[in-house]
């Protein structure tokens, strides 16, 4: 914190935000020079997970068809995958039931193989745990997160972690 006139003064909204900012975008550098500190699928080994037609869950699934987690929802169902949504403030996406969290996903419609987080990364820590909690095989986090913590926690789950890919991208490549 800065001194002001012999009074400390708190770090400013756009201070924290840009050095969060930052701390993303490390963790992303991190992730592509192979410093992120735990094993990642690479393009093999996910078409391989792909090809057993996995099942999967949509963690901040929107009904905004702008948003890119619709978009993303909406080509994999139309790619022939099983796919519920997740979002506490969401009743439905694209005619999908979507549940508050991924514990009441289970529970209404059966087990989940993959985990696919649309959140900003101080969130995927939380994904990580409940991803193992509900026994999914990995946790995939989107195109432009990283994160080391929910990476680690996964791995440790015995998950295995995709980060910063898209999984429509990815499944329309089979």
């Amino acid at each position: 914190m800065d001194g002001v006139d012999g009074l400390r003064m708190l770090e400013s909204d756009s201070d924290a935000r840009r050095r969060e900012r930052r701390d993303w975008t490390a963790e992303l550098l991190d992730l592509e020079a192979g410093r992120i500190g735990v094993p990642v699928l690479d393009r093999d080994q996910i078409r391989a997970l792909l090809t057993t037609r996995p099942r999967i869950a949509i963690v901040g699934a929107s009904a905004n068809p702008t948003r890119p987690s619709h978009g993303v929802l909406v080509d994999l169902v139309g790619l022939g995958y099983d796919v519920v949504p997740v979002n506490p403030g969401v009743a439905e996406v694209a005619g999908l039931a979507c549940y508050p969290t991924l514990a009441d996903a289970v529970a209404a419609t059966g087990p989940v193989d993959i985990v696919d987080v649309f959140r900003l990364p101080p969130a995927c820590p939380g994904h990580a745990r409940e991803a193992v909690v509900i026994g999914a095989h990995c946790l995939w986090l989107q195109l432009g997160i990283a994160s080391r913590e929910a990476g680690q926690i996964a791995h440790a789950g015995g998950l295995s972690v995709v980060m910063n890919r898209c999984l429509a991208v990815e499944a329309a490549r089979l």
